[in-house]
């Protein structure tokens, strides 16, 4: 395991003046102020720990007035053509790809990950912007006939109206457009609560729809580390018809219990706790590249990372040392630097709960096959970061087994039988994702119609793309984003019964 060397002081001045030039602001009815009380809060560097930003702290003032802009407004947008909303998604795509070397080091300053892998980010959430952009001018309606042939039925979709947008800080960018690419391609005006720990990418963001030619109410943006004040006078303001909502399941239930009381449309993309289901017949080559990206992807910061590695106790043995190389070998370090594979986990709470569920599973008897152990010393500079480590012989009560790691800490736990994994796998109250390695097609549909999730990667470790629709079933949430589902979100159905004459 080796770390980076220390980031160039070319890429530290370039970062530092990209976020100094950055509003740092409320964004609402079209324009950039400060928070009504005045206040800020500090956005720090994870890999160094230090602030890098100082941004407004919104509170239930300014969550009103973005509010209710977005209700002065929701009228005169709907009323927009498809194709001119069409039009100002496709020149936000075509400025986000054209800024994507500069939104990807804000990313990384203020997140962590690599810059490569913030690159990545960049490319797919633009991406959303373009799927949405096409999907705007085709929102359909149908017109049939009642069996009794007596009545016409026309039936038509309109914007469902003001929204609430809440999204997290491990993907800044592409939780953004995922929410605002199909509010805007439907009609609807928004309201928008960035996490607090990745505000500048969100903030990067607005300013790239406002030159794309996003009027003035359409969007308005609240930063903030008091969200509860914020989006609580969102939920009850009765001006908003619906929130989209990434984030824990806990907060998530809140969220709905809050919905209840205006009844509100929901969409809830909540936690996960990811199988990863390796046949004795997997092709073991192809079984560890997914692993490493499932597991690997934004630090295991993600609500799709493999969480539980079921593999066959055949090849249990060799899956482990195999992953366990693979990890090992990964350069850790600032996410800005060259050739860093695996950057700080974004706070010092982070690091902590994933050292508790090591620690945890080691004295359950676990074995560490590679990383880092609960006595072990970090050596990592100053920031938050945790090294790539690879757990073998993982006991099935392992607390880790029934918590989301969000951490590079990938546990394998054998198993003998189809039935008996299957079992393992359901047995969590999420179901977002899982992930099956097999060469048999045959087990690999029957598995995949078993699992009890939203999305199965069948030998891939990679499900997330903007034309499928992604969510889970049972506490990972409620409803789909994203694929040709994604608009009808922000769309109500209207029926008009029309007699025949």
């Amino acid at each position: 395991m080796t770390s980076s060397p220390v980031l160039s002081t070319d890429r530290k001045a370039l970062a530092a003046g990209l976020i100094g030039s950055l509003p740092t602001g409320l964004y609402i009815d079209g324009q950039w102020k400060p928070a009504a009380s005045g206040a800020t809060f500090d956005v720090e560097n994870p890999a160094t720990g230090q602030v890098i930003a100082k941004v407004a702290r919104g509170g239930a003032t300014d969550a009103a007035a973005a509010i209710e802009s977005a209700a002065r407004h929701q009228k005169a947008w709907a009323a927009t053509s498809p194709r001119e909303r069409s039009e100002i998604l496709r020149r936000a795509y075509e400025l986000i790809l054209a800024r994507q070397d500069d939104l990807a080091l804000i990313m990384t300053t203020e997140m962590g990950k690599p810059l490569a892998e913030a690159k990545g980010e960049v490319a797919y959430a633009a991406e959303f912007f373009r799927w949405f952009s096409e999907e705007a001018v085709r929102i359909d309606g149908d017109h049939t006939t009642t069996g009794d042939g007596k009545n016409r039925i026309i039936v038509t979709k309109e914007p469902v109206g003001p929204c609430i947008l809440v999204t997290p800080w491990n993907f800044p960018l592409a939780m953004g457009t995922r929410k605002i690419g199909p509010a805007i391609a439907a009609g609807c005006t928004m309201v928008f609560k960035p996490a607090e720990l990745t505000p500048l990418t969100a903030l990067a963001l607005t300013e790239i729809l406002t030159i794309a030619g996003l009027p003035a109410g359409v969007l308005n943006i609240v930063t903030t580390d008091d969200p509860g004040s914020v989006v609580e006078t969102w939920m009850d303001s009765g001006l908003a018809r619906k929130i989209s909502f990434t984030g824990s399941t806990q907060v998530g239930k809140l969220l709905l219990a809050q919905a209840s009381r205006t009844v509100m449309r929901t969409s809830m993309e909540l936690g996960g706790n990811a199988p990863f289901i390796v046949c004795e017949d997997a092709d073991l080559d192809k079984a560890v590249d997914g692993a490493m990206v499932a597991k690997m992807r934004n630090m295991g910061e993600a609500c799709t990372a493999a969480n539980r590695l079921f593999v066959h106790r055949s090849v249990a043995g060799e899956f482990a040392a195999r992953l366990a190389e693979r990890m090992g070998s990964l350069r850790v370090g600032d996410g800005a630097e060259d050739g860093t594979d695996v950057g700080p986990l974004v706070e010092g709470k982070a690091v902590d709960k994933v050292k508790e569920l090591v620690a945890d599973a080691v004295d359950r008897g676990a074995t560490i096959v590679c990383g880092q152990g609960p006595d072990s010393a970090d050596g990592i500079g100053t920031g938050y970061f945790y090294l790539p480590t690879v757990l073998a012989d993982v006991d099935a009560k392992s607390d880790l087994m029934g918590t989301e790691i969000f951490g590079p800490v990938a546990p394998v736990i054998p198993y003998d039988t189809e039935d008996e994994v299957l079992e393992l796998a359901n047995d969590t109250p999420w179901g977002l994702v899982g992930y099956l390695f097999t060469q048999d097609i045959d087990r690999g549909l029957r598995m995949s119609a078993a699992l009890e999730v939203g999305m199965v990667g069948l030998n891939t470790g990679l499900v997330s793309n903007p034309a499928a629709p992604f969510g889970g079933v049972k506490q990972s949430g409620l409803g789909r984003e994203g694929g040709r589902v994604g608009i009808d979100e922000f769309l109500e159905i209207k029926y008009l019964a029309i007699p025949r004459t």
